[in-house]
């Protein structure tokens, strides 16, 4: 599959997409490939599996996350920009801050909402920490174990008694998770590949 090429039918895995947002979806690898030549936000290996690594895994999210219109989603450790930016493509009447510690990433991040036209978006070179909310939902892929992550947004969760953080994590998760509330959901009941065999999206309660 050429990199800049969807796989075939790929939208059909996502029922919640319109075709303004698949439209949108589609001219993300062209601008990752732009940005990534001036400065390296993900490894050449994920550009060219830019759909399958980085774009549906962010959208399988999508299908297990609430979206009802006027939630505040909080995007721990975006990086480039997911799963962050394809869920706010996705999901356009959801406010969604997208937090990063490292400022280079979180400058393609306003590049490519700005080159998009995504007013539902708010970029924040900080440390998750430091961002508070109040948010209904934090979404993040791996970029630290479940404990840290909950301890990183204790302080940032709303009064809905629906709250939760949603990961996106892979591997034997039975130790990080051990005490917690977890739910797991397969990715490979959303789509099939080798690659989403072993992922989740790990839902946690806020309480």
């Amino acid at each position: 599959m050429e990199k800049m090429t969807p796989p075939d039918h790929w939208a059909s895995a996502f029922p919640f997409l319109t075709p303004e947002a698949v439209a949108r979806m589609e001219l993300l690898p062209p601008l990752y490939a732009e940005w990534n030549a001036q400065i390296n936000v993900i490894s050449r290996k994920d550009q060219d599996g830019i759909w399958e690594r980085h774009i549906l895994h962010s959208l399988c999210l999508g299908g297990i996350m609430p979206h009802r219109p006027g939630l505040h989603v909080l995007d721990v450790g975006t990086g480039g920009g997911f799963p962050g930016i394809p869920l706010a493509i996705a999901f356009p009447n959801i406010q969604f801050t997208l937090v990063d510690s490292i400022g280079k990433k979180i400058k393609v991040v306003q590049a490519i909402v700005d080159a998009l036209g995504l007013t539902n978006v708010r970029a924040v070179h900080a440390r998750a920490e430091a961002v508070k909310g109040p948010f209904d939902v934090v979404v993040t892929r791996a970029v630290a174990p479940a404990a840290t992550l909950r301890a990183w947004v204790r302080h940032s969760w709303s009064k809905n008694p629906n709250a939760a953080l949603y990961a996106l994590k892979g591997g034997d998760l039975t130790e990080e998770l051990a005490g917690m509330k977890a739910k797991l959901f397969p990715l490979s009941d959303i789509l099939p590949g080798e690659f989403y065999d072993t992922k989740y999206v790990v839902r946690i309660p806020a309480k």
